[in-house]
């Protein structure tokens, strides 16, 4: 009895000593100075971008690829016209090696034609042509006129006319450790940019979108780095839907003087006038880069704490 009792008042020490260092190391990675709660301060836990998110993310690139080598068709062609993981292709174009790889990408375009906020076309069309990473091929036979390829990775489906581009091997991310949000950092001062753009022309995303930023390698932007998504409450103002909230009642009738919010056209009353545009900005997510051209950063929503918008600020993470 004696030795059990002893080896319980053990374990129990132990597991007092863990949960310190634990609180210790959570204390340490949160902002100093600060009431540390979980409503502003939340543990983010990062999710670590796979392989197939580094290779099917796509990008925008001011140089527009060649598209002189292209999907001409494959085996079953014509009766198949979609072709995806372990099916045989055949590729128009020169200068193909037996053993090369090469990456099919698709030059995009949007068959929507509406602006997600203000500008978004200009800003798309300054950053460049964007492209969609379908798979990976293989050549295996170049002694007709046409190349014929195996399909070894599949994002999506490839279909006649998708453009083949020699093949590069991209860099992982290495893990991120859990630690404190902070939802209302200030400015930093550090590279920014917008989002302009993601994948699949979505609007609202969440944890694994992928996203375009018009900002890259020229402003010091490499892979790994995180940025953090950010947006004002004078951009809910300005959105035509979000804005909508703005203009319904948030008064009690037990108030004698209820406030006005400016930046709409409400009865002025003898009430406080709330100033949208003095609240702080809130972060929404955070982002990492997994790949770059000089102008442009693709990303990949690690963590979200609501919707990440098309839209919406970034800037380099300091931390």
């Amino acid at each position: 009895m004696k030795k059990t009792g002893l080896l319980l008042l053990l374990c129990l020490t132990v597991a007092a000593a863990a949960q310190q260092a634990d609180s210790a190391a959570a204390d340490q990675a949160a902002p100093q100075n600060t009431e540390i709660t979980t409503g502003t301060f939340p543990v983010e836990r990062v999710q670590t971008p796979t392989n197939a998110d580094i290779n099917c993310g796509g990008f925008v690139n001011k140089e527009l690829v060649p598209n002189s080598k292209f999907v001409a068709g494959g085996l079953e062609s014509p009766n198949t016209t979609k072709f995806a993981t372990n099916d045989t292709i055949f590729l128009a174009g020169q200068g193909y090696q037996t053993g090369q790889q090469y990456e099919i990408v698709r030059e995009l375009v949007d068959p929507n034609k509406y602006e997600l906020f203000a500008g978004q076309h200009s800003m798309l069309k300054a950053m460049g042509q964007p492209y969609s990473e379908l798979g990976r091929v293989r050549i295996v036979d170049t002694r007709g006129r046409m190349a014929v390829a195996h399909v070894e990775f599949s994002c999506e489906v490839i279909v006649p006319g998708d453009i083949a581009m020699p093949y590069v091997e991209k860099p992982t991310v290495a893990f991120h450790m859990p630690q404190r949000f902070d939802r209302f950092l200030p400015n930093n001062g550090k590279a920014s940019g917008r989002i302009v753009l993601a994948k699949d022309f979505d609007l609202l995303l969440g944890t694994g979108s992928k996203i375009y930023m018009n900002v890259g390698a020229n402003q010091g932007v490499k892979v790994g780095d995180y940025f953090r998504a950010v947006r004002s409450y004078e951009a809910d103002l300005r959105d035509p839907v979000d804005s909508l909230s703005f203009k319904a009642s948030t008064t009690d009738d037990t108030q004698k003087y209820p406030p006005s919010i400016e930046g709409h056209m409400f009865t002025k009353t003898k009430g406080p006038s709330i100033q949208v545009a003095d609240m702080p900005r809130r972060a929404v997510g955070e982002v990492v880069v997994i790949n770059t051209t000089p102008t442009t950063a693709t990303g990949m929503i690690v963590f979200a704490l609501e919707d990440v918008h098309v839209g919406d600020n970034v800037e380099l993470d300091q931390q």
